[in-house]
């Protein structure tokens, strides 16, 4: 049962980009003569230091042999920057989705920023104006990793991980099939479930999952697990009693009611102010939502794999694996395969906020896992081996602990710090966040500084 995630996503990310080249070649006998862009400037900076960053867009309206050049153009004085001003040119990456790196910046400075396409009859079409200020020479936001629970033993292969009001700590143990509760105090037990998998709505370790991989928890303290083994959304009390909300009737894509709800391997889980849970339906590509009466409606994204931005099913996702949500009741998806951060507004319109399949520069390689802070700062767990922070104040995105393509298993701040494919993330009332070390058996607690 156990997955390669990252063997899974690279087969996928292929596919993708497949598909998108194929589709791009289809329009090529388009008639191009009136042909003009439409540029989109991704909102989110990335790998942002005092004298660089990187940003980047995407042309909407893609057709093969109609653009000649793309890139970002910046300023620090002129707030509707031009090619004329400073730019990063490019000719020969893929020009669906492209980043760029921005140079020769001074530290503790604003800068206006823009995506810009030229077409093949010399006119240069802009995306919108995105702002953003360098920081100064000391500043810096790390994360310090110890080992929060576990001995390498305790666990098997732990993915999900939520926290309550009272700084418990609840875990999807995957591979014990079970729930598992780490008290404010350090105590380990298990809340519901065994190491028998199976499928089984019954009260503490009567009930039966079959490997758990996320979990979720509501305002009154339910916790919402996506049984993957078992194709469910399962709901457990807070004293242990194991009902199922949707799905549990085998592998599929059905928007119904309770049962007679499908998913296919789904993943992560958020619940909203209203009780409702949205869930990243992984096999399926697609993000459903589920209400407390159980059911279930596909909000954005669809069975065919992709990656393409729109209203609700014309969207399209890879793999997507992680959902959070914010005050305002947006929502916000990794797209594992897609290495992006995806947005979904309130009307179902979904964006790409950050990176592409088809380079990793953006900081984003195999995204599994996010969380979202009191403060509305986003926490995402990059499976090969990092912890990034998306500072809400500023639209930056930091990576904060681990380093890429590096697994171990060492405690310690910043790149010092090791992780093997970490997964699930939660935040407690202090900011601190705790991630699923998937692969070290562990969990593991991140305290967040920033150094201005």
């Amino acid at each position: 049962m156990r997955l390669s995630l990252q063997r899974i996503s690279i087969f996928l990310v292929l596919l993708a980009s497949a598909v998108i080249t194929f589709s791009g070649c289809n329009k090529s006998s388009d008639d191009t003569t009136n042909f003009i862009p439409v540029v989109t400037t991704n909102n989110i900076i990335t790998n942002l230091t005092t004298t660089s960053a990187m940003s980047g867009g995407y042309v909407t309206n893609f057709v093969t042999g109609t653009v000649t050049e793309y890139g970002v153009c910046w300023s620090a004085t002129n707030k509707t920057p031009v090619i004329t001003d400073s730019k990063t040119a490019l000719t020969t990456a893929n020009v669906i989705r492209f980043s760029a790196a921005v140079t020769g910046l001074s530290a503790k400075t604003l800068y206006y920023l823009r995506a810009y396409a030229t077409d093949n009859k010399g006119a240069t079409v802009y995306g919108g104006v995105i702002q953003f200020t360098t920081p100064t020479t000391t500043f810096a936001i790390t994360g310090t990793v110890s080992t929060y629970a576990g001995s390498g033993t305790i666990f098997n292969s732990p993915q999900g991980v939520v926290a309550d009001g009272a700084g418990n700590l609840y875990i999807a143990d995957s591979f014990n099939n079970s729930i598992r509760k780490v008290s404010s105090t350090g105590t380990i037990t298990t809340l519901a479930g065994s190491a028998t998998p199976g499928y089984n709505n019954a009260t503490g370790a009567a009930a039966s999952f079959y490997s758990p991989q996320n979990i979720a928890i509501d305002a009154s303290g339910n916790l919402y697990v996506s049984d993957v083994g078992n194709n469910a959304i399962r709901k457990i009390t807070a004293t242990g009693v194991v009902t199922t909300l949707a799905g549990g009737n085998g592998p599929g894509f059905v928007d119904a009611t309770g049962s007679s709800a499908k998913f296919t391997s789904p993943a992560g889980l958020v619940v909203d102010a209203s009780g409702n849970v949205y869930v990243a339906d992984r096999g399926n590509n697609a993000i459903r939502k589920i209400t407390s009466a159980g059911v279930v409606t596909t909000i954005a994204g669809a069975q065919a794999s992709g990656f393409a931005d729109g209203l609700t099913t014309t969207a399209r996702f890879s793999n997507p694996s992680g959902i959070t949500i914010d005050a305002q009741g947006v929502l916000y998806v990794v797209d594992l395969s897609n290495n992006a951060l995806r947005q979904i507004a309130t009307d179902g319109t979904v964006t790409t906020l950050a990176g592409n399949p088809t380079t990793q520069t953006d900081l984003l390689n195999l995204p599994v896992a996010i969380t979202t802070d009191k403060s509305g700062n986003m926490f995402i767990s990059d499976e090969s081996g990092r912890i990034m922070e998306l500072v809400a104040a500023t639209k930056v995105l930091y990576s904060i602990a681990g380093s890429a393509n590096t697994a171990g298993y060492t405690e310690g701040a910043g790149t010092t710090a090791k992780f093997n494919a970490p997964m699930g993330l939660t935040t407690d009332a202090a900011g601190n966040v705790y991630v699923a070390d998937y692969n070290n058996n562990v969990i593991r607690k991140l305290v967040v500084s920033t150094t201005p």
